[in-house]
């Protein structure tokens, strides 16, 4: 994953993202230990302290946690996961929706062009 230094968005929350896709997705399952702080900013080709930071927001979000003596863990509890999950869906839902609007197309319609694609 490419980090966009040019974006407005801060570096660490670009990180934060990716890692909560990377659990929301189920590419690491509950309870699995995440990679270190310094396998995620070679990874990332960023500074250790944004990953620190991002951690420190995933780990206040619940969505991970940190064993003192074997690092950081995705939390095994699946609410939480699901929670964040389906927060993420009902944003991309919301954008979408936002975006035809914009564009005069009223909710019912924009529906429809996605089952119409959905059949492709």
């Amino acid at each position: 994953m490419n980090i966009n230094f040019d974006n407005d968005i801060p570096i660490y929350l670009q990180v934060m993202e990716y890692i909560k896709n990377y659990i929301i997705s189920g590419k690491i399952k509950n309870g699995e230990k995440l990679p270190s702080v310094r396998e995620f900013s070679i990874k990332f080709k960023v500074n250790p302290n944004t990953v620190q930071k991002a951690l420190y927001q995933l780990e206040n979000i619940g969505l991970i946690y940190t064993d003192r003596t074997n690092g950081k863990f995705v939390t095994i509890d699946s609410n939480i996961v699901n929670k964040i999950k389906n927060d993420k869906i009902t944003e991309f839902i919301d954008e979408y929706f936002n975006n035809m609007e914009n564009i005069g197309i009223k909710q019912k319609d924009a529906i429809n062009y996605i089952n119409e694609r959905a059949e492709k």
